[in-house]
């Protein structure tokens, strides 16, 4: 059945993710690492479907409680899919978005585009750059050879890792049709993301760091032992 091989696809993408870009996920590790020992907040930003990868870190169960997704109405889907793919390529939004989070230089900036071309993404990473604020960036290098009028995100980065998702995302054939099915950019980015969170509060916990980790709201004591967190970083988390 057709859903097997999609399942290959994806097992196939994360093999290569894990075999190529080992070194540069240790790397982002250690920076994150650093964020925890220095009680920072790790923001992580996307428009369109890539905000879903903040959002799979962020307040929930086994994730870092010091992890800020970034969610600009304007640039999700649910106030309009059309509108917001039209502005995520409009330039001189990102600057407003970065000064209503007051990101400082003890945290870290994620910032996941597939395509990395995009407006909003390249000039966020830009300005976190001019404001010594230390980046990373979740691209496809399929992308690289693209042509655009401004700097691709992987370029504006202080490092980036690669999705290794194929150009146009989808990877299935589908009878009947020339337009391929079944993305594999959320599996393959939220794979890289909670691996880069793992790694470095594993890191910091060996370097003696206390780590603020989320229970489960739906486990016997969970909402409980969450509420010192929550309570902790709500001043500090825009959306919590």
């Amino acid at each position: 059945m057709i859903f097997e091989n999609y399942y290959s696809e994806i097992i196939n993408i994360l093999n290569k993710i894990k075999t190529t870009q080992k070194g540069k996920i240790e790397s982002a590790s250690k920076i994150v690492a650093k964020v925890i020992e220095n009680d920072g907040i790790i923001y992580i930003f996307g428009c369109g479907h890539s905000h879903l990868i903040g959002l799979d870190c962020f307040y929930r169960a086994g994730g870092l409680v010091n992890v800020s997704a970034m969610l600009d109405t304007d640039l999700m889907l649910h106030n309009g899919a059309a509108k917001s793919s039209k502005m995520e390529k409009m330039s001189g939004i990102a600057e407003s978005i970065f000064e209503r989070y007051c990101i400082t230089k003890n945290d870290v900036l994620i910032t996941v585009s597939t395509s990395g071309k995009n407006a909003v993404p390249c000039e966020m990473a830009i300005i976190a750059t001019k404001n010594g604020i230390p980046n990373i960036s979740v691209v496809s290098s399929a992308y690289f050879d693209d042509k655009t009028d401004t700097p691709k995100l992987f370029e504006c980065s202080d490092m980036y890792i690669d999705n290794c998702v194929p150009h146009g995302d989808a990877v299935m054939d589908i009878t009947g049709t020339e337009v391929k099915m079944g993305s594999v950019s959320t599996a393959a980015s939220s794979f890289i993301l909670q691996s880069v969170l793992i790694e470095g509060a594993e890191i910091a916990a060996k370097n003696g760091a206390e780590l603020p980790i989320y229970k489960s709201g739906n486990i016997e004591g969970g909402a409980e032992f969450n509420k010192s967190l929550i309570k902790k970083y709500l001043p500090r988390i825009k959306h919590l």
